[in-house]
Parts: C-alpha cells; structure tokens; sequence
C-alpha cells in the first residue's frame, strides 16, 4: 500500500509515520512538506491513502485534495489538521474528503479510524462528527433557502462561502461594496445565521456554483 502524507511539520510528519505503519505494516510512505511538493509526487505517482494538511507554508491542502480528486480518484484522501472549524470541515469535505481527522486525538483512535477506510468507512473524529450532525439537525429545507433568497444573494453567499471578503465580492460582481454588505445582512437574517462559516455551509449545502447563480468564472 502507497500511503502520501502532506504535513509541514517535520515532527509530525514522523509521528504520522509511525502511526500509518502502526495500522498499515506493508505501508510504502512518501512525504512532503508543502502543496508543491506534494502536487510533484503526485504526478509520478499513485497513492491508496493521501493524508494532507490544510495549513501548509506555500499553500493550502484543499489544492492537493483538489488535484487528487480529480486526476486520480480512487486515492481515498483524509484531512489531518488542528483546524477544527466548521469552514475549513465544509470546505474539505464539499472537496472530496473521505474523512476528517485533528491531531489531538489519541494515537489508537487513528489507528483504527485509518484502518477503517479499507472498509468503506470515513475517518472521522468524534468532535467532526458531532458537528456535521448538529448541522444537518439545524439545517433547514433546501426548496425553502433557495425560495427565500433572490438571485443576487445566491451570488453574494456563493462568493462569501468561498472566503472572499465583502470588497473582493463586490469587484467580482461589480457593485458597491456597501450593497455587499446589504446582501449579506440580507442572507444571514433569512437563512438564521450570522458567521461566514455558517454561509459556507449553505452555499455548499444548496450545491451552488458559479452556473447555478449565472455567473462566468472570470
């Protein structure tokens, strides 16, 4: 089995390996220390399992994620980070993430989580976990958001879901910045929400992209 780790750190990255072999004896492991590395190796070479890093010194993960769902598939990627938020699990998982792991938790824990994905299972902390079930416990029905919101809004949720600040928005969409702001009071008031994380989650839970809410990629 040929396993990549994408981690910056050099001492986590030695720990990741004792933990891979730990649950996969027979593992090959190749590492890099940075998205551009790690895109590198990919290009020569196929993995079963890919752990990545978000934060990364030139970069972030979510771009050898990207790489790796699209040129080679069958990689069963999973997220290993400290960053716990819920924009950074949306935008991984709304990425192809097959699983979700922080690096606090007990060393066993990932044994037996990584061990897991050969049994179709997604590696998933306990603490991911139970934010994923208090979103969709919360979430409301998707006929209703979309009915609620205006065309405009959409564009404006798409962009902010996408971690673009209100002055960015409102040069993609050429408008005023203070009609940005607009929008978004806008938006959170009818979707009930009031971070941009929170956004994030409703623009990836109603699908959108840039030709559902008519937009060119510029």
């Amino acid at each position: 089995m040929h396993i990549l780790v994408v981690e910056d750190s050099l001492e986590t990255r030695q720990w990741l390996q004792t933990v891979i072999v730990d649950a996969f004896p027979d593992a090959r492991i190749k590492v890099a220390n940075s998205v551009k590395e790690g895109l590198s190796i990919c290009l020569d070479q196929q993995f079963q399992i890919a752990l990545i890093d978000l934060g990364l010194p030139d970069g972030s993960g979510i771009e050898v994620l990207s790489y790796l769902r699209q040129r080679h598939p069958d990689t069963q990627c999973v997220v290993m980070s400290v960053l716990g938020d819920d924009l950074h699990i949306v935008n991984a998982l709304a990425g192809g993430a097959e699983g979700y792991l922080v690096k606090e938790q007990p060393k066993e824990l990932i044994i037996h989580q990584l061990r897991q994905l050969r049994l179709g299972i997604p590696a998933l902390s306990p603490s991911i976990a139970r934010r994923l079930m208090a979103h969709f416990q919360s979430t409301r029905s998707v006929a209703t958001i979309e009915h609620n919101l205006t065309e405009r809004e959409k564009q404006v949720l798409l962009y902010i879901g996408q971690g673009l600040r209100n002055g960015e928005v409102a040069k993609q969409l050429e408008i005023a910045e203070s009609t940005v702001a607009s929008h978004i009071k806008s938006i959170y008031h009818k979707l009930g929400i009031s971070s941009r994380a929170e956004a994030a989650q409703y623009a990836n839970h109603l699908g959108l992209n840039y030709y559902s809410v008519g937009l060119k990629i510029k």
